[in-house]
């Protein structure tokens, strides 16, 4: 794969560009958050962007939200070392797929950029459907009625997930087993914090309320699309 590692800590940065081209990875680097950009936008394509959050220049949040907005659709992995769910929140916010407390272990840094990698290739599903809303896992598209909805890899698997059963009570540990590839030692909470994303994207701006919350189970996809 080729990754772009952002990463202010030139240590860190050059323990990891190390690692990963050991693994077989071509990798780039950048040291501030302008020359992070620059290459995001006009260095690509790559498979996967590892993303600092506090970066000199422009911070991590601000480079993937304006990825996003360029219609930049690369997997994003968050560095930070800042631990709490408002940070993740914000990060996923701003269009991050995952998210990555410092100190990690390489073992499973490579194991989140594998899934991310996988993920963004997308599954092998067929259009999924619920009332005007759309899901095409595999094409990474998502529309509702006509208009299109841009969603994190992360994001369209939990979507995917509660369109493949409709009407049905999904468990948030079910979910997170789906979507997440190493699920262990992770909160099931988690999943609430991608399902309130979903429901700005799909339901809010639309007037919908189609992922309903089971109490004491989890969540549940409206067959009517809400």
């Amino acid at each position: 794969m080729r990754i772009l590692v952002v990463e202010d800590e030139e240590g860190l940065a050059e323990s990891l560009r190390r690692g990963l081209s050991a693994d077989g990875h071509l990798v780039e680097v950048a040291h501030d958050g302008h020359r992070g950009l620059d290459l995001a936008l006009a260095g690509g394509p790559y498979d996967v962007v590892l993303l600092d959050l506090m970066l000199p220049g422009m911070s991590g949040y601000e480079i993937c939200t304006r990825m996003r907005a360029h219609g930049d659709t690369t997997p994003v992995l968050m560095l930070t070392a800042r631990d709490g769910e408002y940070d993740e929140a914000e990060g996923l916010d701003s269009g991050a797929d995952d998210y990555l407390t410092k100190p990690f272990s390489f073992v499973v840094l490579a194991a989140r950029i594998r899934a991310l990698a996988r993920r963004a290739g997308g599954p092998d599903r067929s259009t999924l459907q619920a009332g005007d809303l759309f899901l095409d896992p595999q094409g990474r598209r998502c529309r509702r009625g006509s208009h299109d909805i841009e969603l994190t890899a992360r994001e369209l698997g939990v979507l995917a997930c509660l369109m493949e059963q409709p009407g049905r009570a999904v468990a948030k540990q079910d979910i997170l087993d789906e979507v997440w590839d190493t699920p262990h030692g992770i909160d099931p909470n988690i999943v609430e914090v991608y399902v309130s994303s979903l429901r700005r994207k799909i339901d809010a701006p639309f007037g919908r309320r189609s992922i309903l919350t089971v109490h004491g189970t989890g969540y549940r996809m409206a067959p009517d699309g809400g």
